[in-house]
């Protein structure tokens, strides 16, 4: 893996959080080379910047590194961006104690003269970042998006005119290109909050922009609706949680049950609290919170107290725009750690990804529950705490946390 950053006289060492997880992925790409590029070529000074959607905080450092004091706020909506960004600050010995940290719900600064993007791969989502920053961007303000070459037509452009103002493409450099938008000053109205039902579990649902499976039930969550596991659970997360729906029917179906909601996805945990609120699924006569919300890099910051019977996991297998399995083993390891011993872990996935031989090597068994022609579901047991499972992904995730609290202020 090339961890080395080398850009228009910029040396920086950058790594993936967490750092030592076996990959042959980089911790940035050539769209973050081509706004550096543009930044120095245009002889950019230092002014109150936003940087949205740094993966793992190249452009941040790059700024940092080009001038110790550029006043920096900081949004993303995946806890791993943020500890990443925070690692390779570190690594590289450059302050992030001024640095305003946001999730992609909470307001930018007013004050904001530049802001640096990159492009998600969810377009829904960019557009809602986009009506964000026209509710509080002057007019004439530059907003610089690092993008793929293919990802840049025509419907994209208007897409930008539509939520934001003008915007242009340079030209390729590297197969990438950086687009430039002038805010025109013109205030756009936020999505409508989307709203659907599930009638057979009698459930409603909402979704915020970068949810996956917005509006509807994925066909991975509807095999493991269709098949959640027996026993008398007191204890339950719901592990890369989304909307929150597994948990929301581990609940129905265990009403003694305190549940736990854990997503990398800020808007996935927010999803989840709205929809617990908005289902009503508090029994009666429970003592103290029976569900907590947790934004997390999977299980990193889980409280000690907590000790499942039972962990529901849907794991995803893309970061960003790479394909991984780091995610994967990562919630396995994790989950064997914190489950009772005689806890269940309860997996869906793809049939080619091969979750059995992972569970398999880390809880020495697993259980084919149900399949399909494309997804499996399994299910491992922790049989034996005595023993710390083989690690041939290392999953350690120690890095500098942004917040006190372990999981932030999000609970219900």
């Amino acid at each position: 893996m090339t961890t080395q950053f080398s850009v228009e006289g910029i040396e920086l060492e950058l790594t993936r959080y967490p750092k030592n997880q076996e990959s042959n992925l980089q911790a940035w790409d050539a769209a973050d080379e081509h706004l550096i590029k543009h930044l120095k070529e245009t002889e950019q000074v230092p002014v109150a910047t936003a940087i949205i959607n740094d993966n793992f905080g190249a452009l941040t450092a790059c700024l940092r590194s080009m001038e110790p004091q550029w006043p920096l706020a900081v949004e993303t909506d995946a806890k791993t961006s943020q500890l990443g960004t925070l690692q390779n600050l570190e690594n590289n010995k450059l302050s992030s104690d001024d640095i305003q940290w946001l999730n992609s719900r909470e307001n930018i600064p007013g004050a904001i003269e530049l802001v640096l993007m990159k492009l998600p791969k969810n377009l829904g989502y960019f557009a809602h970042q986009l009506n964000r920053l026209s509710q509080i961007l002057p007019e004439g303000t530059q907003v610089l998006i690092g993008a793929k070459a293919k990802s840049i037509n025509k419907s994209l452009l208007e897409l930008f005119a539509r939520n934001l103002g003008p915007a242009s493409a340079s030209l390729t450099w590297k197969k990438t290109r950086v687009i430039t938008c002038i805010a025109d000053g013109k205030a756009r109205e936020l999505p409508k909050e989307n709203l659907w039902s599930i009638p057979d579990l009698n459930l409603k649902i909402t979704n915020l922009s970068n949810v996956f499976a917005s509006g509807k039930l994925d066909i991975g969550a509807r095999i493991m609706l269709d098949n959640m596991p027996k026993g008398d659970f007191k204890s339950i997360i719901d592990l890369g949680c989304g909307n929150g729906v597994l948990g929301l029917n581990a609940k129905q179906l265990f009403p003694q049950a305190y549940i736990h909601f854990v997503d990398d996805s800020e808007m996935a945990v927010e999803s989840a609290r709205q929809n617990w609120a908005l289902n009503k699924l508090d029994t009666q006569g429970l003592v103290g919170e029976q569900a907590t919300f947790g934004w997390d890099d999977c299980l990193t910051h889980l409280n000690e107290g907590i000790r499942p019977e039972l962990i529901l996991c849907n794991p995803p297998f893309h970061q960003g725009e790479a394909i991984t399995d780091h995610i994967a083993w990562q919630m396995f390891l994790q989950s064997w750690r914190a489950l009772k011993n005689g806890g269940i872990l309860h997996v869906v996935g793809n049939r080619h990804l091969a979750y059995h031989v992972k569970l398999q090597r880390i809880f020495k068994n697993c259980t084919t529950v149900a399949s399909n022609g494309k997804f499996v579901i399994l299910q491992a047991q922790k049989i034996s705490k005595k023993a710390e499972p083989h690690e041939t992904q290392e999953t350690s995730t120690e890095a500098p946390h942004p917040q006190s609290s372990l999981y932030g202020a999000t609970k219900q």
